[in-house]
């Protein structure tokens, strides 16, 4: 059973989804409207620095964007990396041009948001990128009959010079379900793109402004039956009927519950099962634990037998905590929500057979994972490698 809660404060707002009981994923949202990330812009070009390839935009806010010259160039382009490379940046943007850009990672207190003119505008279903062709489909859909069904209905659906991404959620819908979502985002991008070609003064502007964390959460979970959202605020109450108002055929048998004035948070044990995660050190059931470092390039992860000697014999007691260190990590990911470069060292197997085996259950078990994961496997040195792309830009 999934539950999602949604406990709002003077001047926060906490977001838990649980699964039986148990704290799967947990957000803060302390001012939206600084949230941009998501967000489409038209911008300006103040500054190009050629020996970078790349350029400062003015989107509006406090600091300028900073753009590279692939983010610049067609989305195509970027299969050939050389091609991008030999472009000269100069050739390709002026000072003063408009861009119709997408913040892809927002700012901090160092640096300014980071831009693409490769726009994403995500719904249930579907992923639509316009100007480009590509259509690619969730790794996370096993079933090769499926995925060619969903393909055939995507690209028969979408106009020229248009391409998707295709979701989980697309996983067993209708043709008419699937094109419904389509033309939604077709209409939503002609709005973003007329606002834009009508727009006469060179100064900044917001074209649109993307979706919450919530709204985001109660799509991607909706095909995996939400069944209850609780919240603690009549007004959160009122956004969440009205977002399930909107797609009453999805969203319709999920239970709304207002709880009002009431910790959430302390009801439903969130902040204890939530300790873990501001914790170097894991431990495992089986007496062994993790450690979880994260760095500026990478997140390292160190699995270690701890208390655990095993009854058997050593291979044998190595595979069982690597085993439960696997499923450990795939929930720390999620909960901390860890995007990036992540490097895990277990512990040394001598049986090619367990490694593979282990490999699997990482790739199982990420699969309940909403981010998008890669597991690359055992590099040379037997260190497991992975990305993984994070949800919540406020988390890193």
């Amino acid at each position: 059973m999934l539950e999602l809660i949604i406990n709002k404060k003077p001047t926060e707002k906490e977001i838990a989804l649980l699964e039986n009981g148990k704290l799967k994923e947990i957000y803060k949202e302390e001012d939206e409207e600084n949230k941009k990330e998501g967000n489409i812009y038209l911008g300006i070009v103040k500054d190009i620095l050629p020996g970078m390839q790349a350029a400062f935009v003015d989107i509006g806010t406090e600091k300028n964007s900073f753009i590279h010259i692939k983010d610049i160039l067609p989305q195509l382009d970027q299969r050939n990396q050389q091609e991008s490379q030999e472009q000269d940046i100069k050739k390709v943007i002026k000072v003063n041009d408009k861009l119709l850009v997408q913040v892809k990672k927002d700012s901090n207190e160092k640096k300014g948001a980071r831009i693409s003119t490769h726009i994403g505008l995500p719904s249930k279903l579907i992923m639509l990128m316009p100007k480009t062709e590509i259509i690619t489909i969730s790794q996370k859909i096993d079933n090769i009959n499926e995925k060619q069904r969903l393909l055939n209905i995507v690209k028969e659906s979408l106009p020229q010079n248009m391409g998707a991404v295709i979701r989980t959620s697309a996983e067993g819908k209708t043709k008419e379900e699937i094109e419904k979502d389509i033309n939604k985002q077709l209409e939503e991008w002609n709005k973003i793109e007329k606002q834009y070609k009508e727009c006469k003064e060179n100064k900044p502007q917001l074209l649109y402004k993307s979706l919450s964390i919530t709204e985001k959460i109660i799509i991607d979970v909706a095909y995996k039956d939400l069944e209850k959202i609780v919240v603690n605020s009549e007004e959160e109450y009122k956004h969440i009927e009205q977002i399930i108002k909107e797609d009453e055929k999805v969203l319709g048998n999920i239970k709304v519950e207002l709880k009002k004035d009431e910790d959430l948070f302390l009801i439903y044990d969130i902040q204890r099962q939530n300790e873990k995660t501001e914790n170097r050190k894991v431990w495992l059931n089986c007496g062994g634990f993790i450690t979880i470092d994260k760095t500026e390039a990478l997140t390292a992860i160190d699995v270690n037998t701890g208390k655990f000697t095993g009854n058997k014999n050593l291979e044998e007691t190595v595979y069982r905590v690597n085993y439960e260190a696997t499923i450990e990590i795939a929930n720390q990911l999620r909960l901390r929500d860890i995007g990036g470069i992540i490097i895990i060292d277990y512990i040394d197997m001598k049986n090619s057979e367990n490694k593979q085996k282990i490999e699997e259950l990482l790739k199982k078990e990420l699969k309940n994972d909403r981010a998008k994961t890669q597991v690359e496997g055992f590099t040379k040195l037997d260190l497991m490698e992975l990305t993984r792309k994070h949800i919540c830009s406020h988390k890193d």
